[in-house]
């Protein structure tokens, strides 16, 4: 019989709220609805305004809701800011049974061992990931349930968030009557939409630039190996536009999509561009290379910054699949080949794999990387960890994470 199910992939963006519906037919996602709304109340991709995140989650569900003919009760959520942060970490187990057959207790069991680090107390847990498993020396096993073995070892990438960041996103949710699936972590969800396996295999960087965030990623042997979050992104550069330019920053981002380049050898002496006053009621004639010089350097720091952080890992030698860009920045002209020139590594921008059917064409853009990653997640997704929360506390504020704790286990 065929099996049929609906979810749903919710990104609270800086710049952007969406809410795209998928319909799941066996394994295959057809996307039947799209809601979007402007971001108001976030900033560098945190709650600072929960009133106004409520009423932009609304307006994108609801937009999504009314494509889609469907009530949205449940959501897989992404998340990034810059308070998130990740290690890898590592953990034994002895093999005592007579047998010596491995089992998923023993699974469990190593993994709770690697995750047993102290985690300072505004921080908890967002996704504990097996990244590979080790049998008595014998690396690289992803199932060892049933394997043969004395020792079991596991590799772990741990995914930490604020406590208070994680519960403002949790608390603008569910208070629309919409139960959290799952907090999943926007980089991993996006190279679900836009890797392919054999670039995770090889050893890729993802970047995916938003409005307040970039999201960094690296994986290797088809595990994510690194993820980081800068609070450097697209709405930067717009905003020096805006000074450079002397215009609004509605102005400044409608010339930074028309006809910014991030690469100002592409743009000839002559060329001109009209762009209106901050009064707004007049235009002034500019040198579009001027507006090029503005965007370049700042396009040039992001990517620095996200590169440095990845070489200060070590992993910048690892990655000969190159660079993968996408977000709503990543659509920027001339992004991709200046990192190509820069770096000297390979750079593409990333599209929407194959796989996904009904309203493609609305949602093949980077812009939307995040939400359809959410959604293949919903479908592929892995025993990865979720939240934990219920550190022990007293009074009204052990009453509240005990709550978070049943809310994300149930």
């Amino acid at each position: 019989m065929r099996k049929e199910r609906v979810v749903v992939g919710l990104d609270v963006g800086t710049t952007k709220v969406a809410a795209l519906v998928g319909n799941v037919i066996d394994g295959t996602i057809e996307i039947i609805g799209l809601g979007k709304a402007e971001s108001h109340g976030l900033e560098k991709g945190v709650v600072v305004d929960i009133g106004r995140t409520i009423a932009s989650i609304r307006k994108a569900v609801e937009e999504a809701e009314n494509m889609a003919d469907v009530k949205v009760d449940s959501v897989y959520v992404g998340i990034a800011g810059k308070h998130i942060t990740s290690i890898n970490n590592s953990g034994t187990v002895s093999i005592n049974r007579p047998d010596r057959i491995i089992a998923q207790d023993d699974v469990r069991r190593v993994v709770d061992t690697a995750q047993a680090i102290q985690l300072p107390s505004e921080s908890e847990m967002i996704h504990v990931i097996p990244r590979q498993y080790i049998v008595d020396g014998q690396d690289g096993i992803t199932d060892p349930v049933g394997m043969t073995g004395t020792r079991l070892e596991v590799d772990v990438h741990i995914v930490t968030g604020a406590i208070t960041a994680v519960h403002n996103l949790v608390r603008c949710v569910e208070s629309l009557g919409i139960r959290i699936r799952q907090i999943v972590l926007e980089p991993l969800a996006s190279s679900m939409a836009v890797l392919s396996s054999a670039e995770k295999e090889l050893g890729v960087i993802l970047m995916d630039i938003g409005g307040g965030t970039t999201d960094i990623s690296v994986f290797r042997g088809g595990d994510i190996w690194f993820s980081k979050v800068i609070p450097i992104a697209g709405e930067h550069i717009t905003n020096d536009i805006t000074v450079g330019l002397q215009t609004t920053i509605e102005e400044a981002e409608l010339v930074k999509k028309q006809v910014g380049t991030a690469l100002v050898e592409s743009v000839g002496e002559d060329e001109k561009i009209e762009v209106a006053t901050i009064g707004g009621d007049e235009k002034k004639t500019v040198s579009r290379k001027k507006l090029a010089k503005i965007i370049e350097p700042r396009v040039e720091e992001l990517l620095d910054l996200g590169l440095q952080e990845v070489e200060d890992a070590g992993y910048r030698d690892l990655v000969p699949a190159g660079l993968v860009l996408t977000g709503g920045t990543s659509l920027l002209k001339g992004i991709a080949e200046f990192a190509s020139q820069r770096y000297e590594i390979p750079v593409r921008q990333g599209k929407i794999p194959q796989g996904i059917h009904g309203l493609r064409d609305i949602v093949e853009s980077p812009v939307y990387a995040t939400s359809i990653g959410l959604l293949r997640y919903a479908v592929e997704m892995k025993d990865f960890k979720k939240t934990r929360f219920g550190r022990k506390r007293t009074s009204l504020i052990n009453k509240l994470f005990t709550w978070f704790n049943r809310f994300f286990r149930g």
